[in-house]
């Protein structure tokens, strides 16, 4: 089997390192691992597979002279934007984890078990869009429901953990939490978050748009539509709560008039879709939650139930890991399609 030199832009963040863990686990076949990060943590060290590699400066050369094959990309819109291009010259292609790119209606934005199809529109710019972490475990969902009963409109309301901000986000949590312990949780900064974010909630999520919705609401619903290929209406909510990682999601799925929702065979739908899991006992108090999504590459779903007044609507609860789920195992199956399409 081909190995590839695989180059990781943001290194020693959060996704980034967690890449390093995901190659490991499925035997991604990696010749030469290069980790990208800027001239700050030049020198500073990852460790996979047992040994420790330097990371070196990201510059517009490094791609050419590392001779890079799969470039993902980590460190924000940004950077992106400025390097991206520079990867594809090289020969790679691009696997990116930020939003600079998902609207581009020239560059695909995938999720491998929704439209796998969509990868091989990549050679247009050399580049494949991961989508927003929460757009991810929703359309997973979505698909199978789509595929059972066709969908006119979503309506979700988020919860969105710490990790959503990166570890600045989760380290802000964890010292808030410290400081209430000690009495001081009034005097306790808060940077990563707009608000207090332990013992709380903050229903914002990224910038606020003129439409009334936040930038990351607008994500969910646009870049659904595109994944799904679908006119589909979508309204969204999204809220940081107090979780250090998992994102929760509760979904109501409004179907056609004529339709009858049948919650058997919704868990069915749900059950046979790739990479999804059905935790739905509640009086067990078995459902989906945070603490049990953790390091996992799977998508949890439960509480799910027809609507009491109207048979075409069905409501049910969504959590996964979003630093895995929602970020780096979403580009390492996008890239594991890629290499099979290439073959």
């Amino acid at each position: 089997m081909r190995k590839f030199n695989v180059a990781v832009v943001g290194a020693t963040g959060a996704v980034g390192e967690e890449f390093y863990r995901l190659f490991e686990e499925h035997d991604f076949p990696i010749a030469k691992l290069v980790p990208l990060a800027s001239a700050r943590s030049v020198g500073k060290e990852i460790e996979y597979n047992g040994r420790a590699i330097k990371v070196k400066e990201l510059t517009h050369e490094v791609f050419e002279d590392e001779e890079i094959d799969i470039a993902f990309f980590s460190a924000g819109g940004s950077i992106s934007e400025e390097f991206a291009s520079s990867a594809v010259d090289a020969g790679a292609v691009v696997i990116d984890n930020t939003s600079h790119f998902r609207m581009d209606p020239e560059i695909p934005l995938v999720v491998p078990e929704v439209n796998p199809q969509d990868i091989k529109l990549w050679k247009s710019r050399g580049i494949i869009a991961n989508p927003n972490c929460s757009t991810i475990q929703m359309v997973q969902a979505l698909k199978a429901l789509d595929d059972l009963y066709g969908i006119e409109r979503v309506d979700v309301s988020t919860y969105q953990a710490t990790s959503g901000a990166g570890k600045a986000g989760m380290e802000e949590l964890v010292k808030q939490m410290q400081d209430f312990f000690a009495f001081k949780l009034d005097k306790s900064p808060h940077e990563a978050f707009l608000h207090q974010i332990a013992l709380n909630v903050i229903p914002q999520v990224d910038v606020a748009m003129e439409n009334g919705f936040t930038k990351e609401e607008m994500k969910m619903v646009n870049e659904t539509r595109k994944i799904l290929h679908k006119d589909i209406e979508v309204a969204a909510t999204c809220v940081r709560v107090p979780v250090l990682r998992s994102h929760s999601e509760s979904i109501t799925v409004t179907f056609g008039e004529n339709i009858i929702v049948d919650v058997n065979n919704v868990r069915e739908a749900f059950e046979n879709f790739e990479n999804l899991v059905v935790q739905d006992d509640l009086p067990n108090g078995i459902y989906p939650m945070p603490v049990n999504a953790t390091d996992t590459d799977l998508t949890y779903v439960g509480r799910i139930r027809k609507d009491i007044f109207r048979d075409n609507i069905l409501h049910f609860w969504n959590v996964a890991d979003q630093v895995r789920v929602g970020a780096a195992t979403n580009s390492l199956r996008i890239a594991q399609k890629w290499i099979e399409l290439e073959e």
